[in-house]
């Protein structure tokens, strides 16, 4: 058996970069590089040198974005904990297409770092394959959903298929993308956590036989709900303080090792004192969208102020304006599904949803460019 080859370099679109060159100042020496590319030899350099703290942002999906200050003791206690989840480990072949400047790019090289796993880094594009030399393969990748959706319509499935493990992260998975992965044998998980817990602290298993709908909690770690039925965690990668979430949880067992994620209890809508579930709607009106043959069209659900009601449920679809019939048909098939509360009360149309740096849709901002 030939000796296994450890790296000593990693690939930034298509360039190699020496460790022990990345290690020196400026990290970056040896031809021109973009902003994007700056910023995560930058990183690196850090790494390599030792660095003891990190400040990151936020994504900003639901807020104003933050920053935070990430201990290295905590990145390694989750770089360990999915390494060994996953059965990753030295020589493995590590793809990084998530921005690296947000938690789960990040701990993707924090991952490959510590475990002598090769790194091949790209640009956060659509279809990151496109990026790559047709005879490249990868044990381990993590996409947003929006990712996976373009790989598999360029048809890179097999290029998945040789892989050990996925994970899928960032945003929900639609319906449509859901039952698309099902064809694939190499094991996906969508992934549970924040930048506060240093990326995910639970997996669910997307296809194949352990396909869940509820969450795993990585061993190790801590859950428990506040008086909202909202989700706590503690453990190692948040320095053992409890970190509290807005995230409304059912857990499946006593122990409070699995969870199915119910919604965030600050989109829930109180409507006539009636509290409606925006992701609950958001469902349905994806569902009728795609029996209608439009599930090209991105949607959400908020509530907007209504002087009687405290707050109406109201629609947003992405591009424009429905044809009359198809929205006839898309509002019937609402009142079919929905409870009197449930029902949307206005359907509204952005030209194209705003989107936060990490490439989640950014609500806030949408509704403000809405003048909602």
């Amino acid at each position: 058996m030939p000796a296994l080859q450890l790296p000593d370099a990693l690939l930034l679109n298509g360039r190699r970069y020496a460790y022990a060159d990345l290690q020196q100042y400026p990290g970056h020496a040896g031809g021109e590089i973009n902003g994007y590319e700056a910023r995560v030899l930058d990183f690196c350099r850090q790494w390599l040198n030792g660095a003891q703290e990190f400040v990151l942002t936020t994504s900003g999906s639901t807020g104003t974005p933050q920053a935070i200050t990430l201990k290295r003791s905590q990145l390694t206690a989750s770089a360990q904990r999915t390494v060994d989840y996953l059965g990753l480990g030295p020589g493995h072949r590590v793809l990084v297409c998530l921005n690296c400047e947000f938690i789960g790019g990040l701990m993707m090289l924090v991952r490959a770092f510590e475990h002598q796993m090769h790194v091949t880094i790209v640009e956060p594009v659509a279809d990151p394959f496109a990026l790559l030399p047709p005879d490249l393969d990868f044990d381990f990748a993590s996409f947003v959903p929006l990712q996976l959706r373009a790989v598999l319509e360029q048809g890179h499935a097999p290029r998945l298929e040789s892989m050990k493990a996925i994970l899928i992260g960032g945003a929900p998975l639609d319906r449509t993308l859901s039952q698309a992965v099902q064809t694939l044998a190499v094991p996906l998980y969508h992934t549970y956590g924040m930048t506060e817990t240093c990326s995910h602290v639970a997996l669910r298993r997307l296809n194949g036989p352990q396909a869940s709908e509820y969450y795993r909690l990585l061993p190790g770690l801590h859950a428990e709900q506040d008086a909202r039925g909202c989700l706590a965690l503690r453990g190692d990668v948040t320095r053992q303080e409890l970190v509290q979430t807005n995230d409304l949880v059912q857990f499946l067992d006593n122990d409070h090792s699995q969870f199915q994620w119910l919604g965030r209890a600050d989109f829930i809508i109180n409507s006539g004192g009636v509290k409606v579930p925006a992701e609950k709607v958001e469902l349905v009106l994806e569902v009728a969208l795609a029996e209608l043959n439009l599930n090209g069209r991105r949607a959400f659900v908020t509530g907007l102020p209504d002087e009687r009601l405290g707050q109406q449920v109201a629609a947003v679809v992405e591009g424009e304006p429905l044809p009359a019939e198809d929205e006839r048909q898309l509002l019937a098939l609402l009142r079919e599904r929905l409870g009197r509360y449930e029902m949307p009360r206005a359907l509204h149309y952005a030209p194209q949803f705003a989107q936060t740096a990490s490439g989640k849709l950014d609500r806030r901002l949408t509704l403000q460019a809405l003048g909602l």
